[in-house]
């Protein structure tokens, strides 16, 4: 019973990992497009 708790323990810190990874990638992508990109003067 332990040992499927720290299983499943482990892949929910495993998931939480890669959902703050992939996070913060969209949160740069967005950051350099705003940076780079012409401001709107309309």
């Amino acid at each position: 019973m332990l040992k499927k708790l720290l299983i499943v323990a482990g892949l929910a810190g495993a998931a939480a990992l890669v959902v703050k990874k992939v996070k913060a990638s969209s949160d740069e992508r967005a950051l350099w497009h705003e940076a780079t990109t012409a401001p709107d003067l309309r």
